[in-house]
């Protein structure tokens, strides 16, 4: 494929195998291939539409998305208080939810951020409090001294880079939060947050692929998970 092409929707057969001749468990290399390509391209796509979004629209979609989140806590969970939710620090355009952790944190919800201990290994959670001195992590990302206290939630917040009506997302192709729910157990209630703008048809689920349990847009919910 003509390297100019890169960017486009569809590159290689990614578009011409879901839904009906996509096999989601193929180990197929050329298959994995066009799936990773493809992948590569919507992160550009999806990333350069979220940074031209305006500082007026950002605030719009973080006080939407954060009410949401509360009424689903509310819900789910009874407002979550005495568990441990794991949130993200925003970066790179994401949705901004700070000012709903603070709040949570004051009512009595244990707050967590991921940090990448090990390079390629599931990552860990540190408990985060407001005013607390942060160090720069991986990718720069502001997280919890090495002496704050190691948790396990059981509630996780899952930045999207992209999602889909079945509850997968596409994120940034590290791998870092599907080896991370594999490793853990029992594993936690999973809220993928991100913006309407970016559901796709599929991401094409590959086998390591893991899917959420809850999709949470600036719309509302978008996706939750049946059963237990």
């Amino acid at each position: 494929m003509p390297e100019g092409r890169l960017l486009a929707s569809s590159p290689c057969l990614a578009g011409e195998i879901a839904p009906n001749g996509f096999d989601p468990l193929a180990v197929d290399p050329e298959q994995a291939r066009d799936v990773a390509r493809w992948r590569r391209a919507e992160r550009v796509r999806l990333r350069v539409a979220r940074d031209a979004l305006s500082v007026a629209d950002r605030q719009a979609v973080g006080v939407a998305l954060s009410a949401h989140l509360r009424h689903l806590l509310a819900q789910q969970f009874s407002g979550a208080a005495g568990l441990t939710l794991s949130a993200y620090w925003p970066i790179k355009g994401e949705p901004d939810l700070r000012d709903l952790m603070a709040d949570l944190h004051g009512r009595g919800v244990t707050l967590a951020l991921p940090v990448v201990a090990v390079k390629a290994a599931p990552l860990v959670f540190r408990r985060w409090m407001p005013g607390m001195a942060m160090v720069r992590g991986d990718w720069n990302i502001p997280v919890p001294p090495p002496d704050a206290e190691p948790l396990t939630p059981d509630i996780a917040l899952a930045p999207l880079v992209g999602w889909d009506r079945v509850g997968f997302r596409l994120g940034y192709g590290g791998g870092y939060f599907d080896r991370t729910l594999a490793a853990l157990s029992p594993r936690p209630f999973t809220i993928g947050i991100g913006l309407q703008s970016a559901r796709l048809a599929t991401i094409f689920p590959q086998p390591h692929d893991i899917a959420l349990d809850v999709i949470l847009t600036e719309a509302g919910v978008q996706f939750h998970r049946e059963g237990p």
